[in-house]
């Protein structure tokens, strides 16, 4: 469920008609519902009530780090998955404990494994061997031991997106689990590291929860190696990956679903479960508003709807071929096929072809639905188009929580050398 609904014949966010946000913060514009976030928020919490263990669950900065967003996770008792330094400084930023913050990804910085160890943060999920002895020396330097889990590479197909697939073995992501229960005795010995737990993502937008279930299943396998070795694994991090229907009328695993398959899977294991939802909880809570350039009639060919936003403002279709839905904001009950196009200089600055769609006219308002997971974090400013704008809603008030970056701001942050003079 979404708050993005018809009223008196106009689309609203909660309380708030699209034409006005439009008109106040121009087009195009991200637009948040913090109902919406809060709402997703809770229910995936109360999803996991029927665990037997504590539950942690940090929101996965990497697919909405507004500073707004963030704070609404905050107040909602979530912690933040960061992937780069620059989240770890939002997440702190927007009043996250330092200690609720669990740090991934395969490519950690020196200065950035060194800010995680400054600020405390709660786990740092080690991808390699040698990222592990790195940051031992980094904190024995420092007479710390950091705490860690090692992220193990289950080689399970998550039947996702090639680009979003990250549980195979020919993917970056982890240490193959075969070599897992050595690795993390020799980490574990090491003065610097607080060995605690394992970590395991196999993918995002995942339609089924069979290939968790089994990369659950290979995690606990391997638990009870590392114990039967005389290690200790008090953590075991499952990541996140749970989809959204981007279609209406498409039907996703729920988090209620999720939620019964994990406490069967780890009965027993008697450890903290940690959790890092991301598209779940914001996908359906943003979309993007964007506004009829004109219409391009080619004859009896298929016509081309030109709207301002483009594929810099939501990468998703060029990058992935994703599907939005897109739907008129004052829908006149007419319909036509069109190609949904952005401006941009690429023939993939193609939003939708060949699509069903309410009429639409030069200036008309219309909406890309399921757009606050990897939208606006995605953009660029290509084509010199300068970076979208972000405004969140909360009942009847609306506020930006990004202005937009005009090119010319952009501009003004380059040089050009004398010798060029």
């Amino acid at each position: 469920m979404d708050h993005f609904q018809l009223k008196n014949g106009e689309l609203h966010a909660e309380d708030v008609p699209m034409s006005r946000i439009a008109e106040q913060f121009g087009t195009p514009v991200y637009i948040y519902s913090r109902a919406t976030l809060e709402r997703h928020a809770r229910v995936f919490r109360e999803a996991l009530a029927g665990l037997d263990k504590p539950a942690h669950i940090a929101f996965a900065v990497k697919s909405n780090p507004n500073l707004a967003v963030l704070r609404v996770m905050r107040r909602e008792g979530y912690g933040a998955d960061v992937v780069s330094g620059g989240e770890m400084a939002r997440a702190l930023t927007a009043g996250m404990p330092a200690s609720d913050i669990v740090f991934s990804g395969v490519g950690k910085t020196e200065a950035e494994l060194v800010m995680g160890l400054e600020k405390g943060i709660g786990q740092f999920n080690i991808e390699s061997e040698e990222e592990g002895l790195e940051l031992a020396e980094l904190a024995a330097a420092r007479g710390l031991r950091a705490p860690c889990a090692l992220r193990v590479n289950p080689d399970i197909d998550a039947g996702t997106h090639e680009k979003i697939s990250t549980g195979k073995a020919d993917n970056k992501f982890g240490v193959p689990i075969d070599m897992a229960v050595a690795m993390y005795q020799r980490l574990a010995a090491l003065p610097g590291l607080d060995m605690r737990g394992l970590a395991v993502h196999i993918g995002s937008q995942l339609s089924d929860l069979r290939p968790l279930e089994l990369a659950f299943e290979k995690v606990g396998a391997l638990m009870q190696q590392i114990r039967g070795s005389g290690g200790t694994v008090t953590h075991v991090d499952l990541g996140g990956g749970l989809g959204v229907p981007y279609r209406a009328g498409e039907v996703m695993p729920s988090p209620a679903e999720y939620g019964h398959m994990v406490a069967r899977v780890t009965k027993g294991w008697d450890v903290t479960l940690m959790f890092e939802p991301g598209r779940v909880i914001a996908g359906n809570a943003g979309v993007l508003l964007t506004r009829v350039v004109r219409v391009k009639r080619n004859g009896n060919r298929v016509p081309f709807v030109i709207v301002d936003a483009a594929m810099n403002d939501l990468a998703r279709p060029a990058l992935y071929g994703s599907w939005h839905d897109f739907d008129a904001v004052k829908p006149q009950g007419t319909r036509m096929v069109a190609n949904i196009v952005g401006p941009i200089c690429e023939t993939g600055d193609t939003f939708a072809r060949d699509r069903e769609t309410d009429a639409l006219e030069r200036g008309d308002l219309a909406v890309f639905r399921t757009a606050g997971a990897y939208g606006a974090t995605m953009a660029s400013s290509y084509n010199s188009r300068g970076f979208v704008a972000e405004v969140m809603v909360d009942g009847d008030k609306v506020a930006s929580v990004a202005d937009r970056i005009l090119p010319a701001e952009i501009t003004a942050a380059e040089r050009v050398p004398e010798w060029l003079d």
